[in-house]
């Protein structure tokens, strides 16, 4: 996964569920014999994409490597109401304790993904690709763009560390679009990084001066109306990469495409997702 590496993934389950457990699933230790084994399937309740399976099992593994699970759908495929996205057997409260960090990170992932295709779909026979934004919760952005990626969307930048993006405010403090680039291929210059520059534009004479000045990998279209962007589009005629940025929805997002942009960034595949309705269901194993 991208920005997360297997050390990385187990470090975070490890967190995640001391955040839930603490000293004790004291409900389950109440309740249930540590001798009772269960089994219980992951059922799906809305339509739609699944995502996170994999991270799932990781789960499972880390609560207890003597659970066994059986995936039954591959990960990245459509599901429907109804459909059983796996078995799990073994110890019943082995099962409980993993419960609810399953469900948050799959529900969270496949609402993303989801969400991200319709999106792609909406665009289908354009040239524009969907990609996420910063836009993330904080302390899991990784899934949530993997997330995006298996909807058919592509991740934008990582962070602050991996992309120069010289937005409004950058370029307000700094003086203006051409100290702001020249002042960012400078401190790659002088720094041997080997990062892509992207510079905003408010309108069509910020994108004139981005152009003439020539220190930019792609050109940000913010706030443009797409009747606006689509001469902005022409006049870069291809010298930079495009991309089309602020307020962007699934009503809207073809007619954008329809400019010829090369990219389409969407705030709202992360921020607004809404979670897929999963449930896990437990019974007694005999």
């Amino acid at each position: 996964m991208k920005g997360l590496d297997k050390d990385g993934l187990e470090k975070f389950i490890i967190r995640a569920l001391d955040e839930d457990i603490k000293d004790g699933d004291h409900t389950t230790l109440a309740c249930i014999p540590v001798s009772v084994l269960g089994s219980a399937k992951l059922l799906v309740k809305a339509n739609g994409i699944i995502c996170g399976a994999d991270i799932a099992k990781t789960v499972f593994e880390i609560v207890d490597p003597n659970l066994k699970v059986e995936q039954l759908i591959e990960e990245g495929s459509i599901v429907k109401y109804g459909d059983i996205l796996f078995h799990v057997v073994g110890s019943a409260s082995s099962i409980l304790k993993a419960e609810r960090l399953v469900l948050n990170l799959m529900q969270r992932m496949s609402g993303i993904a989801t969400l991200t295709q319709k999106y792609v779909k909406a665009i289908e026979g354009t040239r524009s690709k969907v990609i996420d934004t910063r836009k993330t919760t904080p302390g899991i952005r990784a899934f949530e763009k993997y997330a995006v990626t298996v909807g058919g969307g592509a991740n934008h930048r990582m962070g602050l560390y991996d992309m120069i993006m010289i937005k409004d405010n950058h370029i307000d403090f700094c003086g203006g679009i051409d100290k702001a680039i020249d002042a960012a291929r400078n401190y790659l210059n002088k720094n041997n990084f080997n990062l892509k520059i992207e510079v905003e534009t408010r309108n069509i004479e910020e994108v004139k001066m981005a152009i003439k000045n020539g220190g930019a990998d792609r050109i940000m279209l913010d706030n443009f109306t797409p009747e606006n962007m689509k001469p902005a589009v022409e006049l870069i005629a291809g010298r930079f990469e495009t991309e089309a940025s602020g307020g962007i929805n699934l009503d809207t997002i073809r007619s954008y495409a329809e400019t010829g942009v090369d990219f389409i960034s969407v705030g709202a595949l992360t921020h607004s997702a809404t979670a897929m309705d999963l449930s896990l269901k437990a019974e007694i194993y005999k």
